[in-house]
């Protein structure tokens, strides 16, 4: 029996059923920690080009 690499015991813990809901919940946490960093680094532009008042318009979009 061929020794099991660390990939192979990593995928199958993760792609047991059991498991299958919190890989979905890691990757929604990722996507959206990943979007609010992208608005924060907009807002900060505008905050830098001194157009601090239309943040909120940006955001209303």
């Amino acid at each position: 029996m061929p020794q099991k690499t660390g990939l192979d015991q990593f995928l199958e813990i993760m792609l047991k059923p059991d498991n299958i809901p919190i890989v979905g919940l890691m990757v929604l946490v990722l996507f959206f920690t990943w979007m609010a960093f992208r608005e924060a680094r907009k807002n900060d532009q505008l905050i830098e080009e001194g157009r601090a008042d239309e943040i909120l318009k940006e955001m209303q979009k």
